[in-house]
């Protein structure tokens, strides 16, 4: 349920930024949703339809890609943005184009982030991403800035210069904003020293899907026996650890370093 909430704030978080910053100075946002914006102004045809009836076949592959839970917290989303932006009325909250589409990217931004975070997408390039970040460790925002490129070029073509270069401004504020509350691209490697090594394994393989490597330990100063558990994990599942230690050996000594890179299997579904 909190799912759920969630990708609903964040897809009506999405529409207002289009239709009270972008779309009335006719800066486009990115991906599907951006060219949905760009015909919505060149067409008599509403937004909302046409950004439901272009993420139509990426929802195909992201059934077959990755899995139904995702595909219908996506299906929802688009869904709640398509009606949003049908019903949230086209008015410029201000006149100044830039402040616009940088206050537009940054609140567009968080409404994805949402979505990310409640494990949907907002559909469009977002499935593509998704499904790129499912094989590599990509920043999410940055890939699809990156994937947005064609967008700003489009827009010069269609509009003008100075709004495909605010387009580009308002697509580089969104991917910072998903960069960085969208984190589960950063892997953290712990290592847990604690008594009761059995117990804490016991529970992070429980409640976690993470491989642990266990080691023998002995205290230096005290020369008592303890356990020490590896593990690779993603920022995400920081809080779950650290509720986990607290709740089965408190005094656990746990060392926290942010991961480069990981060579071989880890899951990043």
């Amino acid at each position: 349920m909190r799912n759920i909430v969630s990708i609903i704030i964040g897809s009506v978080i999405v529409a207002l930024a289009f239709n009270l910053f972008l779309i009335p100075h006719q800066i486009l946002s990115s991906g599907l949703g951006g060219i949905a914006m760009m015909l919505g102004i060149v067409t008599p045809i509403n937004t909302g339809i046409l950004n439901f009836l272009l993420n139509l076949p990426l929802l195909i592959i992201g059934i077959l890609k990755l899995g139904k839970q995702f595909i219908c917290y996506t299906i929802l989303s688009v869904v709640v943005l398509s009606v949003s932006l049908y019903v949230i009325p086209v008015e410029a909250i201000s006149t100044d184009q830039f402040l616009s589409c940088l206050f537009g990217g940054v609140i567009s931004g968080l409404g994805v982030a949402i979505i990310f975070r409640a494990s949907g997408s907002s559909g469009g390039f977002d499935i593509l991403a998704m499904l790129l970040t499912k094989k590599r460790d990509f920043p999410l925002g940055t890939l699809l800035s990156v994937m947005n490129a064609v967008v700003v070029v489009i827009s010069g073509f269609i509009f003008d210069w100075n709004s495909a270069l605010l387009t580009l401004v308002g697509i580089y504020a969104a991917g910072k904003v998903i960069d960085t509350i969208h984190t589960s691209h950063i892997k953290l490697t712990l290592l847990i020293v604690t008594k009761k090594g059995d117990e804490v394994k016991e529970q992070l393989l429980a409640n976690l899907y993470r491989g642990i490597t266990i080691m023998d330990g002995e205290g230096a100063y005290s020369g008592n026996k303890q356990k020490i558990l590896m593990t690779v994990i993603t920022r995400y599942q920081l809080a779950e650890v650290k509720a986990i230690l607290n709740k089965v050996d408190a005094d656990a000594f746990v060392n926290i370093t942010q991961t480069t890179e990981v060579i071989g299997f880890f899951h990043r579904g």
